[in-house]
């Protein structure tokens, strides 16, 4: 591939990082908030035994922020998400969702304060800066809202803290799950937090000047070497083992929060103020008609993750759909999450599933898939 050529445009953004991961095999690219990501280094199967037994370093500048500063910065911030953040620290992250006025998710951020009136929103797909900076025209607030100069990578894997140790000191074994630190690496200017995609013991590395991508991303491959890191993408297996959402895929602007199992994320009893509480009490009241659930698909192992919705049924008739399906090498099941109407939700119903290869059998199950407690990141 001639780095110099791809593309469809100046309308879909190169990260920092982009000629680092094409010379280390980045073959294909999807496009997520109008940036490349790259989605093949080869084998998926083996990007995700290289995440769970050693380490792999991920281009994750896609995840763009939403940087919210002023004198009223935390009251626009909680304003946006129903998550009290009363108790959110200076330094400290939280998984947050964004919703709208009729209670609809339109983004399930990490959400990072940088100091007292410094917030960043790392976001997943969707365009949550021009929702911000239009709710931001008639609040009353002093905000100030934009996109920052800041392109993370994650280091995701077992040994990602020894290659911290190595790039950061001894220190950084110090910094919590979900807690965020600033550095300057060799004059590279840096956040670092305890968090990630993987499910595994991972960190985000924030950088905050575009002009040293490739400079970093060769740095951290370089101090990796030793302990077995190698260069990857972020991994449907291993993020659907660990039960985590891909957002259109798993959740959309139709999708509230009480249908994913969020309950713990929105606070509704409390006096906080956000867009959508009075929709959110009404569906909470109401209740809900539709859950997530975790399945398990009987046939032969998926050859990919699916690319299209999968209708479910039961007696012939339509009882939800699968919306993110992978073969798990390592549990040796097809494991997917599916959104289902809450009377066939419970664990053990059975159904059918209509996949791209014919008609097969299907049961719900717990989710998480695996390591369901989040031992190993938050260890």
């Amino acid at each position: 591939m001639t780095n110099k050529n791809f593309g469809f445009g100046t309308q879909i953004r190169k990260s920092p990082y982009f000629d680092s991961t094409v010379k280390w095999g980045a073959t294909g690219f999807s496009v997520y908030n109008h940036m490349y990501i790259p989605r093949d280094f080869g084998s998926p199967e083996q990007n995700f035994w290289n995440l769970i037994e050693k380490s792999i370093l991920c281009d994750v500048a896609v995840e763009r922020q939403v940087e919210i500063t002023g004198p009223d910065a935390f009251k626009f911030t909680q304003l946006l998400t129903p998550r009290d953040l009363s108790k959110l620290a200076v330094g400290q992250c939280k998984y947050v969702l964004i919703t709208n006025s009729e209670g609809g998710i339109l983004n399930d951020p990490v959400l990072l304060r940088l100091a007292e009136n410094h917030f960043w929103l790392s976001l997943a797909d969707s365009d949550i800066l021009l929702w911000a900076q239009g709710v931001a025209v008639n609040s009353g607030l002093n905000v100030q809202i934009k996109e920052p100069d800041v392109s993370p990578l994650q280091l995701q894997g077992p040994t990602s803290g020894e290659i911290m140790i190595k790039l950061f000191g001894e220190d950084i074994k110090d910094l919590k799950y979900y807690w965020l630190r600033e550095y300057n690496l060799d004059g590279i200017p840096l956040i670092v937090s305890r968090t990630g995609w993987s499910s595994e013991l991972g960190y985000e590395i924030y950088l905050r000047d575009g002009t040293k991508g490739n400079e970093l991303y060769e740095k951290i491959m370089e101090a990796g070497k030793e302990h077995g890191l190698q260069p990857g993408h972020t991994s449907s297996i291993r993020r659907i083992e660990g039960g985590m959402l891909s957002y259109h895929a798993d959740a959309d602007i139709n999708t509230n929060p009480f249908e994913l199992g969020f309950d713990r994320l929105i606070n509704l009893d409390s006096d906080i103020n956000f867009i959508g509480k009075e929709a959110l009490k009404k569906i909470k009241h109401n209740g809900i008609t539709r859950k997530q659930v975790g399945v398990e698909i009987d046939c032969k192992p998926l050859s990919g993750p699916n690319t299209t919705f999968w209708e479910l049924k039961k007696n012939n008739v339509n009882i939800g759909k699968v919306t993110s399906a992978v073969y798990s090498p390592r549990l040796k099941k097809n494991i997917a999450l599916a959104m289902v109407s809450v009377e066939q939700s419970e664990i053990g119903n059975e159904f059918q599933v209509t996949t791209n290869e014919g008609l097969f059998n299907c049961i719900v199950v717990e989710k998480p898939f695996y390591d369901p407690k989040k031992k190993i990141a938050s260890s």
